[in-house]
């Protein structure tokens, strides 16, 4: 007779087993029936019955076994405190940790992670600056500029940079900016001002807008010197670096957030927009836009070397944070090439000593 009555667990302790029908958030004390299948009860009638080829091991904490079945809701779950019970229930589920990853499970979620992160990083590195080579060219010339204008509010807002407007020093800027735009061969679309910020910098939005930074102004110490940095970069502008730099750069924001979590690419704008402002150009694109500036200075009967001497100056001076040199070519590699192919000025100086000083004051609302 006792071969045919089923074994009825005992419970030693309060909540030795523990029952989840997946349902509800109900919590069940229960037995368990070891019959020809696993048989959970609560003493009044049968929730759930398992078989034991497909009971299987769920996550738990120490000291605890969390069972799930396949065949049962998805939630569905039992939770055994009592060590007998639970070797009772380990004995007689053969399977019960078929699914579990073992070390070579484990290996292959971790190789293919590795791939996946490898892949990323090479298409950061090679794909994507070749794509954005070859999608600048197709981006119409009227939505470059509305990317200017989004970008251009986004930079004042971070940065909580303000126009300076000196009527004096404005004059002084737009004398010098006019100069380097004819000489660069530029139409009059291109606009130009002085933000009031302390970093010393210089940078071109897409759609024809350039900036300098107060900052910058107050490390230079003559017109000749910002005025090859404004030409380098309408060199910029001209070349369409920062176009192909937003490109480029905000879909690597996009592809390191979705590596790290963030699966929306949220920070990919305003991380572009950064960008933009730390001058992160290609070497090459830097090369060229300071072989663009040579020539300007050259046109305008200016030497070139001052360029060179103050972009060493912001060098030694901010060797951290953002920096007009932020992913430049080495400052002293720079100033060589200028000082190499610097000619001796042939041409009137390109502001007084009076609207250099007008200039250098343009941040000052004081007339």
């Amino acid at each position: 007779m006792d071969g045919d009555v089923p074994e009825i667990s005992k419970t030693p302790s309060a909540n030795a087993a523990t029952y989840f029908d997946g349902v509800s958030s109900r919590r069940r004390a229960v037995m368990l029936r070891f019959s020809d299948r696993l048989e959970i009860t609560d003493h009044e009638q049968t929730l759930a019955v398992w078989d034991y080829a497909d009971v299987r091991r769920a996550d738990s904490p120490s000291g605890m076994l969390r069972l799930g079945c396949p065949t049962a809701s998805a939630l569905a779950r039992l939770e055994v405190r009592d060590a007998a019970l639970a070797g009772e229930l380990a004995s007689r589920c053969t399977r019960l940790d078929q699914n579990t990853p073992g070390r070579r499970g484990v290996a292959v979620i971790v190789g293919w992670s590795l791939a996946a992160a490898t892949s990323i990083v090479l298409v950061v590195l090679f794909g994507l600056p070749l794509i954005a080579d070859r999608l600048v060219p197709l981006v119409p010339d009227a939505f470059e500029r509305r990317l200017g204008e989004v970008a251009d509010s986004q930079i004042r807002k971070i940065f909580d940079a303000k126009a300076c407007d000196n009527p004096a020093g404005q004059k002084a800027f737009v004398k010098l900016v006019t100069a380097i735009r004819e000489s660069a061969g530029l139409d009059t679309s291109v606009q130009s001002g002085v933000l009031s910020s302390p970093i010393p910098n210089a940078f071109a939005l897409p759609g024809g807008r350039v900036y300098l930074f107060n900052g910058l102004l107050a490390k230079a110490d003559n017109a000749d010197e910002i005025a090859g940095v404004l030409a380098h970069e309408l060199g910029h502008l001209k070349h369409r670096d920062s176009m192909r730099g937003l490109i480029r750069d905000g879909s690597t924001s996009f592809l390191i957030g979705l590596l790290f979590g963030d699966i929306t690419g949220s920070s990919a704008l305003i991380f572009g927009s950064r960008t933009l402002v730390t001058s992160s150009h290609s070497r090459e694109a830097e090369t060229k836009a300071d072989g663009f500036a040579i020539d300007v200075m050259h046109r305008l009967g200016r030497p070139a070397k001052p360029t060179g001497e103050l972009l060493l100056r912001v060098t030694g001076k901010e060797g951290k944070g953002l920096s007009i040199i932020s992913s430049h070519p080495l400052s002293e590699d720079r100033l060589a090439r200028m000082s190499r192919e610097d000619r001796s000025a042939s041409g009137p100086p390109l502001l007084t000593p009076a609207e250099w000083r007008s200039l250098k004051s343009i941040c000052d609302n004081k007339i």
